[in-house]
């Protein structure tokens, strides 16, 4: 699978061991950075993902920050893009299977390496049920309305 990932300062990291992990289960990796621990604006570093994702450069995308809040806010500013903010495996998976989310974001400094590692396998594995598909396109219609976005992917 082609996954992107993005962080900015606060969680370089914890990005950077998730990388490692993907790369050696075999996945395409394409990083959006940040790569040093010196401030930059997130929305930057979240809307450039999606846009990536938007336009099929990678299947799913990994946002990581100090909280996950900024980066799921930015991100699903790209029209067409889920990002849910995941700080359980439960949620990561639901994220995936309820809301067929594009990306997840997850906050450095709320959990831990190991379970941040768990969360992106939840969401990894898991696939969209289409017995959502009726809320799925409630929320593309209402994305058509109120921003003339085509409301997919």
């Amino acid at each position: 699978m082609k996954i992107a990932v993005g962080c900015d300062e606060a969680a370089c990291e914890m990005k950077d061991a998730i990388k490692a992990q993907l790369q050696q289960q075999g996945h395409e990796v394409i990083d959006f950075g940040t790569h040093a621990s010196a401030p930059v604006l997130y929305p930057d570093i979240a809307v450039a993902l999606a846009e990536g994702v938007a336009a099929g450069q990678a299947e799913r995308g990994l946002l990581f920050c100090g909280t996950g809040i900024g980066m799921a806010i930015s991100a699903n500013k790209v029209p067409g893009i889920r990002a849910a903010q995941a700080h359980d495996t439960y949620s990561a998976e639901r994220a995936s299977k309820s809301n067929d989310a594009h990306i997840i974001t997850i906050g450095a400094r709320v959990v831990g390496l190991e379970l941040a590692k768990s969360i992106v396998q939840s969401f990894l594995s898991s696939s969209f049920e289409p017995r959502s598909q009726s809320k799925l396109d409630a929320l593309a219609a209402h994305e058509q309305r109120l921003t003339g976005a085509c409301g997919t992917r």
